[in-house]
Formats: C-alpha cells, structure tokens, sequence
C-alpha cells in the first residue's frame, strides 16, 4: 500500500527508497519503550499539506480521483501496525516528497521465531467454497488473495447479476457468501435474500463501511446477519469467517 501510494504520488517519475533499521527508543509517547525495527518508504512525490497528513488514515479518505482509490490502503497499514504494536510517524510538505517510518517492537535474540499455530493468536484456515461480491474491484481482489491464501476456494464478482448466475450454477458446492452491503445494482442484503431462497441455511458475512445506510448495527443483529466493517485486517476476516461457519466452535 506505502509502495503503491509512493508510484501515484510521482506520475512524472521520482525515486522509492525502502529502508530497514534498528533502533533505539526516544522517548516519544507512540512508540513501544523497547528496542525498535524501523521499515522506512520514502519516495520523492508531490507531498502532503498539514491537512492532509491529518486525515491520510481515516477510511474511506483519499486525495485520489474517483475510481482510482479505495481509501483504505492507509488505514489497513495503520490497523496493522497498531496490531504487532507499532507506531507510525510520517514527514511530508508539498513538493518536498512524503517519508513513512514504520516502528515495531524487536525480537530479542534467542527469542521463539517460530509460529505456534495452536496459539491463541494464531489466524484461523478453511477449505470451504465462499462466494465474495464486492463492486470495489481493489477490495475484491485483496479480498481473493487473502482467502486463497487461508486455504479457502473463492468464486468472486464486483457484479451483483453475476453473483446470482455463479450461484445458479455452483451455489450447491458455496458455503458462505461474503457480500459488500452498498453495491450500485442491488445491496447485499437484497443479494442474499434471493440466493437463500435458492439454498435455505446459507451462511453470510456482510462488510462495509457503511452499513447503516442499509441497515442499523441493532437490525443487523437482530436479523442475525454478521457484518464485518471496514477496513479490516487479514486476521479479522478470518476470525469472522470461522465465527459464522463454525459458531459453536468459536463462540
């Protein structure tokens, strides 16, 4: 996301440097009071304004046309950085480029560099068959990735119509559909009524960052409907899908 950011920021060409660093701690209240691994992205683009650099992680937020940027890209990095319990620092002016120095607390020497993956941290796989509809073709792809990568197989579309067409000719093979809720065809709660009257018992996550347009968080939980909001990590999403396809396990 930082390398991505760093290409669109120098539409004439420029320079990205990635650097890795340790360091020691300073004293600013953000970062861990403990030995530090630094990934720096730098690039040599148009630069942020204070405003700006106020606001890059919001969701949703993008200086980007329409259509060229999500707005998550940023608010993943900051979600994930505050997960291992890091901390960001960010300098940037117009014209003068933008630097990103990402903190993360380092693993002291001799430490266990290996991954328990019965551990309570761990993020959960599968092997069921999940149909993804997301009209963000950005999302829909990240989205693929990351289930693949769990183990999952994924059938996806960014177009509601055709989401109805996969299912008439795989919905028996489909164990959960992971739907956006605002899509310009139809939503996803309007998707899912009518795939469930194909396949009653269908199982469903629904992700958006604006779910109360179609529905309130209270009549998402009435409905029994589970909602994931944007933006998530890759270990949020997995959790979520393990808690809608295996609730009794993971409750």
């Amino acid at each position: 996301n930082l390398a991505v950011n760093a290409r669109d920021a120098m539409p004439e060409g420029g320079r990205l440097v990635i650097d890795t660093a340790n360091v020691e701690p300073d004293g600013d209240g953000e970062k861990p009071l403990a030995a530090l691994v630094r990934l720096r992205v730098s690039d040599t683009g148009t630069g942020m304004d204070e405003a700006t650099r106020e606001q890059i992680f919001e969701p949703f937020f993008t200086t980007k046309e329409v259509g060229k940027g999500t707005g998550l890209g940023l608010s993943l990095v900051y979600g994930i950085v505050k997960q291992h319990g890091g901390a960001i620092e960010i300098k940037s002016a117009p014209g003068r480029g933008t630097t990103f120095s990402l903190f993360f607390p380092a693993m002291q020497a001799g430490g266990d560099q290996g991954m328990d993956t019965a551990a309570p941290g761990h993020t959960p796989r599968g092997t069921e068959t999940i149909l993804v509809v997301e009209d963000e073709e950005r999302i829909l792809e990240l989205a693929r990735r990351i289930l693949e990568g769990l183990g999952y197989t994924v059938l996806g579309t960014a177009d509601p119509r055709e989401a109805e067409v996969i299912f008439a000719r795989s919905g028996a093979d489909i164990d959960l559909l992971l739907s956006d809720l605002v899509m310009p065809a139809c939503n996803g709660r309007e998707l899912y009524e009518r795939l469930a009257a194909q396949k009653p018992g269908l199982k469903v996550l629904f992700m958006s960052g604006y779910a109360d347009n179609i529905l309130s968080h209270q009549e998402l939980a009435e409905k029994n409907f589970p909602f994931l909001g944007k933006p998530f990590t890759a270990s949020l999403l997995a959790r979520a899908l393990r808690n809608v396809l295996n609730p009794e396990k993971n409750n």
